[in-house]
């Protein structure tokens, strides 16, 4: 396939991304500001290739939907719906353990206080994998 150009959605997908490494510890916050400047002004595919080229998985979908340089190998990942639960599975469940909360009347604080508890344990076993 041909160096595409990107979109400002893939450049945010990569800065999104950049700042899940830089959670999970891989970058420090000095290598995260030189990086997102570069993707920032990256214009094609081919300019974002370097700067993930030393991280694991996660990846920008632009170099794993196939959009990727010729002879750079396309590094297959989580898909958009897996991504976004697993950014928002512990928030959702806050706010249904408030719902329960409310709606028992109190009587089920167990519940309100255990499912985010639970839920965010579980989030943190996937992002492990």
């Amino acid at each position: 396939m041909s160096d595409l150009r990107l979109s400002d959605a893939e450049r945010q997908d990569a800065l999104d991304v950049l700042e899940e490494h830089v959670r999970s510890g891989r970058l420090d916050i000095d290598e995260y500001g030189t990086r997102s400047a570069k993707v920032t002004a990256a214009k094609r595919v081919s300019d974002l290739v370097p700067l993930f080229d030393d991280l694991p998985s996660p990846r920008p979908s632009a170099l794993v939907n196939g959009a990727a340089v010729p002879g750079v190998p396309v590094v297959t990942g989580e898909s958009q719906m897996q991504r976004f639960l697993n950014a928002s599975a512990v928030p959702i469940a806050i706010v249904v353990a408030i719902a329960v909360l409310v709606l028992s009347r109190g009587r089920l604080l167990i519940i309100s206080v255990a499912l985010p508890l639970v839920i965010a344990m579980l989030a943190g076993l996937r992002r492990r994998r």
